[in-house]
């Protein structure tokens, strides 16, 4: 994939760029007017159990760990980069639009993620998912969850799924 990937970075205004297949999208900054497709499309997948969901009132309060990727002036994918300690941050509400999935709009917004954390400092970045086979291909591994005792006591014992979470945690070392 590494291959295929043409990634341009924007000082301040950053943008990152796919590949020819997919000239009208980028990754960008989300941007308040955002948020309410944002939501819309994580709850479409958390009503169907397929990831957690996320309060209107939480993005607006995160809106700035948030990546987009736009077709046009819509929205067909997010995904937020959060930082949770000095030394770990999580990519979390990693969601792309059924219509626009197996064009690596994904792949471009974990990137998105590993790149901010990289020039934050940060050195270990990690995701909580159901299909974990997704995040295997981009070098994260598989890990207990009780490795992450940030996430889960600042986060997951307010979950309604807490403990029996069926989630999986994985980790990348960048």
């Amino acid at each position: 994939e590494s291959t295929n990937r043409s990634i341009s970075t924007v000082r301040c205004g950053r943008s990152w760029e796919a590949d020819e297949m997919q000239r009208d999208m980028k990754v960008d900054r989300a941007r308040v007017t955002d948020a309410t497709s944002m939501h819309r499309l994580i709850s479409h997948f958390a009503d169907k159990g397929e990831m957690l969901p996320r309060a209107l009132s939480e993005i607006y309060d995160g809106i700035r760990d948030y990546f987009v990727v736009r077709k046009g002036d819509r929205v067909v994918a997010c995904a937020a980069l959060h930082v949770t300690w000095v030394d770990l941050a999580e990519i979390r509400s990693l969601a792309v639009d059924e219509q626009e999935q197996k064009q690596k709009i994904g792949s471009l917004l974990v990137q998105a993620c590993i790149d901010e954390a990289k020039e934050l400092g940060i050195p270990k970045i990690f995701c909580l998912a159901r299909k974990p086979a997704f995040f295997e291909r981009h070098d994260f591994q598989l890990i207990d969850k009780t490795e992450l005792p940030q996430k889960v006591w600042a986060e997951c014992f307010r979950c309604p799924k807490f403990p029996n979470c069926d989630e999986v945690a994985l980790i990348r070392h960048l």
